[in-house]
């Protein structure tokens, strides 16, 4: 038999978040044998327990955050202990202006705020040239490249071993996705390809999607699986400058020869 598994059994039981799914680490043959002590307590109800059984070693564990491994050390300063420096530019996506450095890429992070120096007015990590060695960067919080409402993922990881009937049926799939921990879940459509990847659109762009990230998917209480980003449509700055050019692009006559789309 089969069993799926619960948003709120990953969190508060089995203590894993969509950082453990990203791993594909919940396969059937574990869960066949897996016992949940707990019941459907949550965390806050077990925690209440431990209380009233004076058991303070449960209740002063400290929460999980960020890259628990690391510590308290500084991030930059722990990766570039095994990544050597790679200097590049900070520029503006907006109109190519180079507004500082930096010593390496694969030390940003997409919708981070960037430390440039000099700059009061905070920028953020908008796109990464990991040949070039850049970060493109916006100048607000919400800009619009931030954003955007398309992606890929690799082939998926589903709980229950198969893609749910309704998509296999039909292609398509209404459900919901996040890509980080405790997110606000996401209204999507999901498109499934013969090769057993998806395309995801989702109803609203959102914020702050990276390639290499992990798209975990949800249908009512229910977690589906999950899947790798490898490819993201545009963002809705380059959407937008798309239809301004557009609207002031000449316009051409019906006879010009070797301009009209070819069958």
């Amino acid at each position: 038999m089969k069993r799926s598994l619960s948003r709120s059994t990953l969190r508060d039981q089995m203590g894993y978040s969509e950082i453990d799914l990203k791993s594909e680490i919940v396969s059937q043959d574990a869960l066949r044998r897996t016992i949940f002590p707990l019941g459907e307590l949550t965390k806050e109800f077990a925690k209440k327990i431990a209380a009233e059984n004076r058991l303070h070693h449960v209740l002063q564990k400290k929460e999980s955050m960020g890259i628990c491994f690391i510590g308290k050390r500084n991030f930059e300063h722990f990766i570039l202990q095994y990544l050597q420096p790679r200097p590049g530019k900070f520029i503006s996506i907006e109109d190519n202006t180079v507004l500082g450095t930096h010593k390496g890429w694969f030390l940003y992070t997409l919708g981070q705020r960037a430390k440039i120096s000099g700059l009061r007015e905070p920028w953020y990590v908008v796109e990464k040239d990991g040949t070039k060695g850049d970060v493109l960067v916006a100048p607000q919080v919400d800009h619009p490249a931030l954003y955007r409402d398309l992606l890929r993922t690799n082939r998926v990881h589903w709980i229950a071993e198969e893609p749910p009937a309704a998509l296999v049926r039909d292609k398509m799939m209404e459900c919901h996705f996040r890509f980080r921990h405790q997110m606000a879940l996401v209204p999507c459509v999901l498109t499934l390809n013969q090769d057993g990847t998806v395309w995801v659109t989702a109803v609203k762009a959102v914020r702050g999607l990276a390639l290499g990230q992990f798209a975990v998917f949800y249908k009512g209480d229910e977690c589906l699986g999950s899947g790798k980003i490898l490819r993201l449509g545009p963002s809705a700055y380059i959407l937008q400058k798309g239809k301004n050019r557009s609207k002031v692009a000449p316009e051409v006559s019906s006879d010009s020869s070797g301009l009209h789309p070819t069958p």
